[in-house]
């Protein structure tokens, strides 16, 4: 068989290499089952990781895993049926989910203590931060009621819009088929920048046909392009759901901290709830402040039920209390994390240990950066409440999957050679008995009180 030109112009010296490698291994004593493969690496951009035993996650013994593998597994649906051309072209982190959702289905039915195990058995445990920080920051979100009217009248004035036809364009892509041959996918593309807040609500897309319904107020529907969802009951009675679609690609802008600046509210102070009730007590000013954030949200009407929860980015239905919005730049849906932090959940001080295993199912435009959680609470006011009060610092925990590694380089090593029988089974009793000392001295987390849970199916 005649050779390639490549293949006969191989230097030298490689050859050398390989050959000089293979007698080191030969001379050591190393047999070719003490060579291995490295998990597959990935990188964080901006991002420090540090790895964790899950029995140093606080927390992490007392939490009810098989609520969040329940989470979890909403999330395999998803992954697992994505083609294997749409595998190829996402990152290996979504890979490594796939084989890993593939064991947990075949692991079920698993209670509690056997979920727990299935994360630790499938999972490393890696603390993430932001370079140069050590701690996250996490907020709440969830889904409004308000009242509105499929048509306009002098109670029922603010539209919220679907999004405009010409915000994107379609354009062609070039790739290779499973056959090797060379194929074109129509792809869309963002047009940017769009119309503003500013122009959108002083009628820049009105007469055009895009209103899905009409809302009492700007404050309104100001709130339900923050939370990205809302359900409006209509004067009859029924109710529509509506989700986020795409925004205009102005960048989100908090308008909260201009009130802290100005001295008007105290950062301790700063809510929802106290946002509402100063643009409601200042109009004028109100509409101001609104404007500050250029960014606005287009919807799209869904076919969900009223006792159905929202759909998070993920397009599945997300799960009250274990849902978390990530910078989807950034992370993968699915990916679990553990958040450990003091909430104001009870009141409106931070007065509650929050310490759950979380799923990303969603992402939010306010996301940004890899230890950065909004967690999802619900709908309703039961939910409004302390998802307004929630802005707090806190430890994340990400959990990767063990087929993966956030090594320097991915190659084949020898494993060090095995320690005599008497020395490994004095190191098992030396880890025994430290286990066993290091739980008789912990001391038992209390539980959290529940979250809002989504409504009763009727």
């Amino acid at each position: 068989m005649k050779l390639s030109r490549r293949r006969r112009q191989r230097p030298i010296w490689r050859n050398l290499i390989l050959v000089s490698s293979a007698l080191a291994l030969v001379a050591s004593g190393a047999s070719a089952r003490n060579l291995r493969r490295l998990p597959d690496v990935f990188k964080l951009p901006n991002t420090q990781l540090e790895p964790i035993a899950f029995a140093d996650i606080e927390g992490w013994a007392s939490d009810d895993q098989a609520e969040a593998l329940a989470a979890f597994l909403a999330s395999c649906n998803a992954i697992r049926r994505s083609s294997e051309r749409d595998r190829k072209a996402r990152p290996r982190l979504f890979n490594a989910l796939y084989e890993t959702c593939g064991r947990a289905i075949s692991a079920l039915p698993l209670d509690s203590a056997r979920a727990r195990a299935f994360f630790e058995e499938n999972f490393r445990a890696y603390r993430i931060a932001k370079l140069g920080e050590r701690e996250g920051f996490i907020t709440g979100y969830y889904e409004p009621v308000v009242e509105g009217a499929r048509l306009p009248s002098d109670v029922y004035a603010v539209p919220l819009y679907r999004r405009p036809p010409d915000m994107t364009m379609t354009r062609l892509r070039k790739h290779r088929s499973p056959k090797g041959k060379l194929a074109w996918t129509k792809v869309r593309a963002k047009v940017a920048p769009y119309f503003d807040r500013t122009q959108i609500e002083d009628g820049a897309l009105a007469g055009r046909g895009l209103e899905i319904c009409y809302l009492k107020n700007e404050i309104d529907a100001f709130f339900a392009q923050v939370q990205g969802s809302v359900r409006v009951r209509l004067e009859d009675g029924s109710v529509i759901r509506l989700n986020y679609d795409s925004a205009n690609g102005h960048p989100y802008t908090s308008i909260g901290r201009f009130l802290v600046e100005r001295g008007i509210i105290s950062r301790e102070d700063i809510s929802m709830h106290t946002l509402r009730q100063w643009m409601e007590a200042n109009p004028e000013e109100g509409k101001k402040l609104r404007r500050e954030n250029k960014s606005y949200v287009f919807f799209r009407e869904t076919d969900l039920q009223e006792h159905d929860e929202a759909v998070g980015a993920q397009g599945l239905s997300l799960t009250a209390g274990r849902s978390i919005a990530v910078d989807r730049n950034i992370h993968v849906y699915g990916t679990p994390f553990f958040l450990d932090a003091v909430l104001p959940i009870v009141s409106d001080r931070p007065d509650t240990n929050f310490r759950r295993l979380m799923i990303a199912q969603d992402t939010g435009g306010a996301i940004v950066g890899p230890a950065r959680a909004d967690i999802y609470l619900g709908t309703g006011e039961d939910a409004e409440r302390p998802a307004g009060r929630f802005k707090q610092f806190g430890q994340f925990v990400m959990l990767i999957p063990k087929d993966l590694s956030p090594a320097a380089a991915t190659a084949f090593v020898p494993l060090p050679l095995p320690r005599p029988a008497d020395d490994m089974k004095s190191k098992t009793a030396e880890l025994k008995t430290e286990t066993k000392a290091a739980e008789a001295k912990a001391v038992p987390t209390p539980a959290p009180p529940p979250m809002p849970r989504a409504r009763p199916k009727k």
